[in-house]
């Protein structure tokens, strides 16, 4: 009976043994085929996203929403720039890096160890103060204007009055998508500087003569978007790139995104959001588009 009760022990710790190493082996093979529990999307912890100020009231206004929905989430949104969300996500000092512009587009900035998330497009256009006299001009009539060749509307079918261009401040990323595809990556001449959309917006409306460029969401009835060769500023115009002068939203992360970061890039790119945030805030649906743009320019249609 003794002999019979010892031989019962040795089997159940043989099977104990059996299971536990099984266990191991199976969470070996998980990790090495990165399922480990880290790898995968959860709801809780904290995250920082830092960049864009164009892309900011979106990550902002999406973070809210889903920390409601996952109270044991925190997502810390900061400003900096285009640059500084970059550089910092490169670091490793922020988990989201936020940026208007391809990582590519950076100097001093490694994009083959970040990984694009494209989460809005924003359409841009030239806008002009009501009174000029002109709705439409051609697109070499615009690069002219912004050059210093052409300096009265007159010039361009407009009223016998002079032109005052508006610029946006060194660095944003709102003058690099319109110099590169508004002004195809011409110098535009000295002139004021406006970093912010709305006071951008003030000035137009109030000088006479003014011109600049806003993204859609800002142009209202105080100032007009012009046309370009007969194209409206339209987001319908914008998802088949008939209307040329516009840019993704990236959201960037240093290799594969994980945990908590992984779950809130599914968040903001999820059908909900997308058509429903998304537009409210004045962006356009990464969903709507036709075509998508590569950092080089390269036009292709969406599969």
């Amino acid at each position: 009976m003794k002999k019979r009760l010892l031989g019962l022990v040795a089997v159940l710790a043989a099977f104990t043994l059996i299971i536990a190493g099984c266990g191991n082996s199976s969470s070996s093979s998980d990790k090495a085929n990165g399922n480990s529990t880290k790898d995968s999307a959860t709801s809780e912890g904290s995250i920082t996203a830092v960049g864009s100020t164009a892309l900011q009231p979106l990550v902002e206004a999406a973070s809210k929403q889903y920390t409601a929905e996952n109270p044991k989430a925190q997502i810390n949104v900061q400003g900096g720039g285009s640059g500084t969300g970059l550089t910092q996500v490169q670091q490793g000092a922020v988990d989201i890096g936020n940026s208007d512009v391809f990582a590519e587009e950076k100097d001093g900035v490694d994009a083959s160890k970040l990984v694009d998330h494209r989460v809005a497009v924003v359409g841009m256009a030239p806008v002009v103060n009501k009174d000029v006299g002109v709705k439409n001009i051609s697109k070499q009539q615009l690069i002219d204007i912004f050059t210093g060749k052409v300096t009265n509307w007159k010039e361009v079918g407009g009223k016998d009055e002079k032109i005052t261009v508006i610029n946006r401040a060194e660095g944003s990323g709102t003058r690099a998508t319109f110099e590169k595809w508004g002004l195809d990556g011409a110098t535009p001449i000295k002139a004021q500087e406006q970093d912010s959309s709305g006071t951008v917006r003030k000035i137009v409306s109030e000088t006479p003569g003014a011109i600049s460029y806003l993204a859609f969401s800002y142009i209202d009835d105080s100032i007009l978007g012009l046309s370009l060769d007969n194209v409206e500023p339209k987001e319908e115009n914008v998802a088949t790139n008939d209307w040329k002068i516009w840019a993704y939203e990236h959201m960037y992360t240093n290799g594969e995104p994980k945990g908590l970061t992984k779950s809130f890039l599914e968040y903001i790119t999820s059908e909900d959001v997308q058509n429903d945030l998304v537009p409210q805030l004045g962006y356009q649906s990464i969903h709507s588009m036709k075509v998508e743009r590569s950092a080089d320019g390269k036009v292709t249609d969406v599969k």
